[in-house]
Order: structure tokens, then sequence, then C-alpha cells
């Protein structure tokens, strides 16, 4: 199978696409920039460059190419260890190998990969539509021209001047007056205090409260009652808040991470294939929008050492992850 044009697809919206044991495509963006040389406006790319180190399998390509071929994981994967065979087996012989709009390989003479991009496609999707193109350069000011001319000068800034003037004398009464209603008008006064110990209103123009008192008339105060964690029966607090316990934390446990999807469909193929394999999957959000799906939730982290270890000859990359 030609998985050339599944890897252009995942390049339009994936920064890495890598294959399992021959390397990883990276898309790096370019913002858009122009040519003062030939006057030209180019815009916002995404430039594709190979790293030959990444080599190990995250999942992406063996679970699009599952996913168009209706294929198992494993197949999957045999499937693109095989593409990627055929393709070092090629570049050995001295071939040129073509990689249709990505780019092509060669090799030098220590044996390195050489890769050219195809700089024709831009891969930026949110730059779909625009292509380069030139324009005329601007007609600059004549300053000789300003400069044999000062009169003019003098009567821009006569102007401004005046302007400037004009908004400074209606604006100045404004802003006396409201410096001055604050300070003679009740307009921002209030009645009521609160205290930083009880956040009840106390009104100011009542005094004759007794000490010892809470309810006597004049001002109503009630306290809530609060089950402290483990009490026998309810009971009522009065005069004093109630304090309530921190729950104990809950048991640690662990997951064992066996591979991280940007699509949905691909976490839920390995999912399934775990399943069958006597895992209980789970598909658990991740950062940067990343689904990670973990093979089993362990209670201790030996345990999820163990699992992880199993997986590892199987799935490579598997590890462990606190759940949280």
């Amino acid at each position: 199978m030609d998985l050339i044009p599944v890897i252009k697809e995942l390049l339009y919206s994936h920064d890495c696409v890598i294959i399992p044991g021959f390397g990883g495509f990276i898309g790096n963006y370019a913002p858009a920039y122009c040519d003062r040389t030939t006057n030209t406006f180019h815009p916002p790319a995404k430039h594709i460059s190979f790293n030959r180190n990444l080599t190990h399998n995250d999942g992406l390509l063996t679970g699009t190419v599952s996913a168009k071929t209706a294929l198992g994981y494993s197949d999957a994967r045999n499937l693109v260890g095989e593409f990627a065979d055929e393709v070092k087996k090629r570049l050995e012989k001295g071939e040129k190998v073509i990689f249709d709009q990505i780019g092509s390989f060669t090799t030098n003479s220590e044996g390195n990969y050489l890769f050219e991009p195809y700089r024709e496609l831009n891969f930026n999707l949110q730059a779909y539509g625009l292509t380069s193109f030139t324009f005329a350069p601007l007609a600059g000011i004549n300053q000789v021209r300003k400069i044999n001319n000062p009169e003019a000068g003098i009567k821009n800034s006569t102007h401004r001047f005046r302007r400037y003037l004009w908004r400074a004398a209606v604006i100045l009464p404004l802003a006396g007056a409201l410096v001055a209603i604050p300070f003679t008008t009740d307009l921002f006064r209030t009645k009521t205090q609160t205290t930083s110990l009880y956040p009840v209103p106390v009104n100011t123009e009542t005094t004759d409260l007794k000490p010892g008192t809470l309810n006597d008339g004049k001002a109503d105060l009630t306290v809530v009652n609060v089950d402290s964690p483990g009490a026998g029966s309810d009971s009522v607090v009065t005069g004093t808040p109630a304090l309530v316990e921190t729950p104990s934390a809950a048991a640690e446990s662990y997951h064992v991470i066996a591979g991280s999807f940007r699509l949905r469909e691909n976490a839920e193929v390995l999912a399934g294939t775990l399943a069958r394999e006597g895992y209980e999957p789970q598909v658990i959000d991740g950062p940067n929008g990343f689904l990670r799906v973990s093979a089993l939730r362990c209670g201790t982290l030996d345990e999820a050492m163990k699992i992880k270890n199993r997986l590892a000859a199987k799935y490579p990359g598997t590890w462990v992850k606190k759940a949280l």
C-alpha cells in the first residue's frame, strides 16, 4: 500500500507525522513576510523538514491506516513497517525516493539521508487560498517641498493649538464638577458597615444593643448547623462558627498509557484492540487536545509498572501516569 497520500493528508492537520522505523516529518510555521528586493508579499506557510531520529511509533500514522483500511491495529502497524523497510532498501541502493508533493530523499557518501522539501505546496490551512503577489513601491513624501514651505507648518501648528484649547475649556469644568460632587453630597456615602469577622450588616444608627445578646429585636444573627464528618448526631452550635474537617485524600492510582492521539477515532481503535486483549481501556483527556488511551488503571505503582513492561513489547513507548 502506498502510504504517501496518507502522510500528505496528515501533514495538513498535524505538525509531526512519524513513519515508525524510518523518521518523522515536522511542520515548521513561517510567518508572512515581504521581499523588499522583488517587492513580493508571501503569505504564512508551514515548511516541511525531516528528522531521522524520530522513529518511535506514536500511533498517528498506524491508527489512520487502520481506520482507512479497516485493518486491525497490529496489521496496520505491520503494513507501515513494510513501507518503511521498502523505502530504506531503495535508499541503500542509491535510488532517489520521491514523496509526491512532500519532498525527495537521497543518500550521501556517508549513508545519511538528504531530504529536499517540495516548496510549491503550502500545508498551512490558515493560509488556504492565499498566494504570493508583487506590488509597486509606494511613493515617499517630498521632504524638500515641506521644508521650503515653512508657512504651512506654522498654520498647522496654530490650528492644532486652538483645537486643544477648545477641548480643555470643555473638559476641565466637567472634571472639577465630578471631583466636587462626592465631597459636598451624600451620594456615595453608605449607612451600613461590615466587620471582618462576621459579614453581618450592622445599622450605624442603632447603638442600644446590650452586650452578650444576639437577638434583641434590632439585629438578628442566625448560625447554620454544620455536620462534622463522623459525628453521631446533629448538634446545634451557637455563638461561634462551626469548623468543617477537611476530607481525607483519595487513594492514589495510576494509568498505564499505551498511546496518545489527536483524533478520537484513532484512540477508540486502540482502545478496542486492548479490550479484546483482556484489558480495561479508558480514553482520557491529555494536554494540547490529545487523547490518551489507558490500558488499565492500577491501584499501586508496582502493579502499573508490571503492566507497562508487559505492554511495552507490543506497544513501544508505553508509560505510566498518575491518575488525577
